[in-house]
Formats: C-alpha cells, sequence, structure tokens
C-alpha cells in the first residue's frame, strides 16, 4: 500500500498499489458502491476480481484512488498504469473487460475533492498518457476536464458506439409485433431452420445451475469466432480465470442473467447479460457456427429482448461496439468519449502527432467530399444543358 498525504479537513487521499489492500477496503467500497447504485463495472468484486487473475499483472500496476471523509469512504478511482506499444498507460483498472468507466463517488462529494484525488493520483508519474475512456454522457469523470490541478485532461478524438432497444410498449409481444415485416419472417425462418437439427429450447439459466460448464463452452466458441476473423483476447484462453472471477462477481451482486439457445441440450447460442436499474445489459455473446445458416444469435438476441421487456425491463443494452447486429435491433445509442492527459515528453509527443494526424485525416475527409460534391454539381449542370 502507498499511502500520501493530502488532508482538506477530515478528508484522507489513499492509493492503493496491492491486492492486500484492495482486499482489506473490499466492505467499505462495497457500501459505497451499493448506496450510490454504481454499475458493476465500478464495483469492487469487479475490480478485484479482474486484478486477482490478471494473466500480465507483471505488465501493470494497481493504482487505485481512495477518498476518505472522515473514516467514511466517498469515492473510488480504479485505474493502473499499463504497458503497452511502448508506452505507459495510466487507464482504467479492468479497462479491457469493462464497458462503462467512470469514478465511483458519492452524491455529496465534491468535484474539488475528485480533482485532489486525480491530482495524487498523476503526482505519482510512472506514465507516459493518462487515457480515461468509455465515458457516458453523465459519468462523474467529465468534471476533471476543468481541473487546474493535476495531469490536465483534455477532450480526445477517440469515441465509442453504445446501442440500446427501448421500449414502452408493455410487452415482449407488442415489442416483436412493432418489428418491421423482414425482421419478424427472418426470426420464424431461423427458427424453422435451427429446428432441422433437433428439438430447440430458449430459456433462461437457473441461479442454481453451475457456472463452469456454461463458461467453458462460451470460451471455446469464442475462441473458434476470434480465430475465424483474426482476432485474440486472453479472455477466453484454455486455462485463464478472469471471465470466471468477472462471472462470479455478477452472480454473486444477484445480476447474473444467462440465456441460452439449445438444440437437443446443447448450446447453439449463449448470452450472458446481466440486470442493473431496469436495463438488460448484453456482457459476452456467442454462438455455435455449425449453426449459422440459422442466424443463432439473432434469435437469441430476439428472444432475451422479448424476455426483457416482459419481465418489466424498459431498456436493452448492448454496451460498447458499433457491430451491425446491434444496430439492427437498436432504437437508441450513446456515444462513450474519452480523455487524454501527457505524463511526460514522450507522452505529449505521442498525442501531439496523434491530433495532428486526426486534423489531416479530417481534412482530407472534407477535400474528398468537396470534390464529390463539385463533381456531382457539374453532372447536373452538364444535364441541364444538354
Amino acid at each position: 500500500m502507498h499511502q500520501t498525504g493530502g488532508l482538506v479537513g477530515a478528508e484522507q487521499i489513499e492509493i492503493v498499489s496491492d491486492a492486500a489492500r484492495l482486499a482489506d477496503v473490499g466492505p467499505a467500497w462495497n457500501d459505497l458502491w451499493s448506496q450510490t447504485g454504481g454499475l458493476i463495472f465500478q464495483s469492487h468484486a469487479w475490480i478485484s476480481g479482474w486484478w486477482n487473475t490478471a494473466p500480465d499483472r507483471d505488465q501493470r500496476q494497481l493504482r487505485v484512488g481512495l477518498l476518505w471523509d472522515a473514516g467514511r469512504l466517498v469515492a473510488v478511482m480504479p485505474l493502473c498504469v499499463t504497458r503497452r506499444r511502448r508506452l505507459r498507460f495510466l487507464e482504467w483498472a479492468a479497462n479491457s473487460h469493462s464497458d462503462y468507466e467512470d469514478i465511483l463517488a458519492a452524491p455529496d462529494c465534491p468535484p474539488a475533492a475528485l480533482a485532489r484525488l486525480w491530482a495524487q493520483l498523476t503526482q505519482l508519474g510512472g506514465f507516459d498518457i493518462a487515457l480515461l475512456n468509455r465515458l457516458r454522457p453523465d459519468a462523474r469523470a467529465h468534471g476533471l476536464l476543468t481541473s487546474s490541478i493535476g495531469a490536465p485532461l483534455r477532450p480526445n478524438h477517440r469515441s465509442e458506439v453504445a446501442y440500446r432497444v427501448v421500449s414502452t410498449l408493455g410487452s415482449g409481444a407488442a415489442w416483436f409485433n412493432g418489428q418491421s415485416k423482414k425482421t419478424r419472417k427472418h426470426y420464424r425462418h431461423g427458427h424453422n431452420t435451427i429446428a432441422e437439427a433437433g428439438t430447440t429450447q430458449f430459456r433462461l439459466l437457473g441461479a442454481d445451475e453451475p457456472l463452469e460448464p456454461v463458461l467453458a463452452r462460451v470460451a471455446v466458441l469464442k475462441r473458434e469466432w476470434l480465430i475465424a476473423r483474426g482476432h485474440t483476447s486472453n479472455l477466453f484462453d484454455d486455462g485463464d480465470q478472469t471471465l470466471a472471477a468477472l462471472v462470479n462477481a455478477l452472480a454473486h451482486a444477484g445480476i447474473l442473467r444467462i440465456f441460452v439457445l439449445e438444440v437437443d441440450g446443447v448450446i447453439a447460442a449463449i448470452s450472458i447479460n446481466f440486470e442493473q436499474h431496469g436495463v438488460m445489459m448484453a456482457f459476452i455473446t456467442t454462438f455455435d457456427p455449425r449453426f449459422e445458416r440459422a442466424s443463432p444469435g439473432s434469435l437469441l438476441m430476439t428472444d432475451y429482448i422479448t424476455w426483457s421487456f416482459d419481465n418489466g425491463l424498459h431498456t436493452v443494452d448492448f454496451l460498447c461496439g458499433a457491430e451491425a447486429f446491434k444496430s439492427r435491433f437498436a432504437t437508441d445509442h450513446i456515444v462513450l468519449t474519452t480523455m487524454v492527459a501527457p505524463g511526460s515528453l514522450l507522452g505529449r509527443t505521442v498525442l501531439l502527432l496523434d491530433s495532428a494526424r486526426h486534423r489531416f485525416v479530417q481534412w482530407r475527409a472534407a477535400r474528398a467530399a468537396q470534390k464529390s460534391s463539385e463533381t456531382s454539381d457539374q453532372r447536373v449542370a452538364s444535364s441541364v444543358d444538354e
């Protein structure tokens, strides 16, 4: 553990850098998380589960900022320093496996106190670039932009999209009937196609069903999908424990919802979801490529969206990622933004070059659009002259 000074009245700032102290602060962190209605990504179980099982901890340094007020934990800023592409990034802890990142803070915690916490975290140095990404429009971290202390954060051009399905119709059947004729026909055709392989069943896994076989199946299917597309993710590596730790965090919080589409008892598609604040959030979805002709992933999505609205939820959130299969169902979306700050001369140089490159790409796109418009105008004028 590394403790810093920084007392303002009864305020104390602490920087946690080891697993033992991370475990010790669990109860206080859990109380703050419960009181504020934080998302699972800001929970102690999520962050500690990731840190205790991360296979590349030798490339990371834990740096979790805690703000105490008269012995009460009022804010948590869960960060770590990660080495990547020859640079050291100060970024969110569990960043690779979290979708909506933010500071966890009590409602009465003032922005100035969060700015002091940020300053203590960044004054330790040891990073080239501070990168705070996947920020929702209502994220508390946005308040750090106006801070005059600590590493000076600025908005960055990088962003991500999170698609959502929102319905006020009151039932899953009403939502499904509101879909296009083509979508409903595709759904029925998919079910007829997959039924040729055996008896099909959509269901929500029971809370008492063992998770190990299900997670093993997810890992196998995800590895196949990633390899086929030239991607990698250590979350699904054989023997990796992080996936189990994160899913157990969902289960222990009582918010885990795993939906499966089975053919003769074998999982053809699966979605590991969780439910918070009236929203069904889709964390990991995959399917067996043997049934690809029937689009089992889309069938399962349709079924769990219907289930969600039938069970009183108002939104299904596909979390970050602009994949086409998400946009087909989406009725809404939010943009997740990024803030950056230099932590070294190397980091400052990289950020300047990145900004220059982005401006050049924008200029070139605008130039191409202008030329296309001019060509179109010329064709119209030529057509009129003829």
